[in-house]
């Protein structure tokens, strides 16, 4: 008869299996909260040559490879790649244009909101400032309006579909109808900082601007001399 499992076990196995959780599934709120467990989740994910990836503006934790790692499993024709996924270049530049107008527009609500909800209280407060869901604040892309607006520039309505359902299957993406909402992964895999930038600042801006989506960086919180001043 097998041993049970403790919490870490349990929690890296079942992440290992669905690949991301939901924060608010149990033993991932306590791990959040439990600096010992968290500890030991990465242990044993470690083990595997994986580690949790945790991000405070998504609504799910997930698992990715270490960088040791990656070479092991992908090998140098897969890390010399554009992604390992093996999503086409037509797939990752719809993946560009999905995070730029979902994650970039939620990034903003979430900063503004948190701002507002927490405005006028006390210092005792101000160091404690929980961000939104993701989801109560994540926009929805339209399907057609999408296809109007970039399905020229990504290989029109075939592959355009196609690659839909392969951003679908991997989670980065969740389809309701005729809408696009963020996925489980959408906000984890690909790191805002580097992204942010590159779309802010390049002509990726530009494009999305003409096609009717401007996109703005969200609001930087005050330096306290600032915030002081505005208070005042």
């Amino acid at each position: 008869m097998s041993a049970p499992m403790d919490e870490a076990a349990l929690l890296a196995a079942q992440l290992l299996a669905r690949r991301w959780l939901p924060r608010n599934h149990p033993l991932v709120r306590k791990a959040l909260i439990d600096r010992e467990l968290w500890e030991a989740l990465g242990q044993r994910l470690a083990a595997v040559g994986m580690k949790v990836v945790d991000n405070v503006h998504a609504d799910h934790i997930a698992t990715a490879l270490l960088r040791p790692a990656e070479r092991a499993v992908f090998g140098e024709q897969g890390l010399a790649a554009n992604n390992n996924l093996d999503l086409p270049r037509d797939g990752v530049a719809l993946l560009v244009v999905l995070w730029s107008l979902i994650v970039l527009p939620k990034r903003q609500r979430q900063v503004a909101r948190s701002d507002a909800l927490h405005a006028g209280q006390g210092e005792m407060f101000a160091s404690d400032k929980p961000l939104p869901p993701a989801a109560s604040v994540s926009p929805l892309v339209s399907y057609r309006s999408l296809l109007a607006d970039f399905g020229d520039q990504l290989g029109k309505k075939l592959r355009m579909d196609t690659n839909l359902r392969l951003l679908e299957r991997h989670g980065f993406i969740t389809r309701k109808g005729e809408d696009i909402t963020e996925g489980p992964l959408l906000d984890l895999l690909i790191d805002y900082d580097q992204l942010a930038a590159r779309v802010l600042d390049g002509s990726l801006a530009d494009v999305l601007a003409r096609a009717g989506h401007p996109v703005a960086r969200p609001a930087e919180p005050a330096e306290p001399e600032e915030q002081q001043a505005l208070d005042d």
